[in-house]
């Protein structure tokens, strides 16, 4: 696992039913590249956060593909409809193999 990667999830804990709100990400990752050298001059190993989804009450609503280009510590907002009580869940994929999850519960 990835010294210091740390999610943030932002969302809101209550919604009227059909509501959209809006949902804000952000993931504390250096996202290495691959292509950078260490002070020995050796490459530093290709660590990226390379897919993010998130699922409302097990139904998949958003899910990104993500490649070398991508930038240190990626945020995402997006919009979500909230048709009922539930749990939003966060997952990120790290291409060590890690996968960094959270969770935020909406009431309607």
């Amino acid at each position: 696992m990835a010294e210091g990667v740390k999610p943030r999830v932002k969302a809101p804990g209550s919604a009227e039913a059909g509501e959209v709100v809006t949902i804000k990400t952000l993931i504390s990752h250096k996202m290495e590249s691959g292509q950078r050298r260490d002070s020995d001059g050796d490459l530093i190993p290709r660590s990226i956060i390379n897919r993010f989804t998130c699922d409302f009450n097990g139904t998949n609503v958003l899910d990104v593909e993500m490649h070398g280009a991508i930038s240190t510590n990626p945020y995402f907002e997006f919009d979500v409809k909230i048709p009922e009580s539930g749990d939003l869940q966060f997952t990120w994929y790290d291409d060590d193999g890690s996968v960094y999850e959270d969770v935020k519960s909406v009431k309607v």
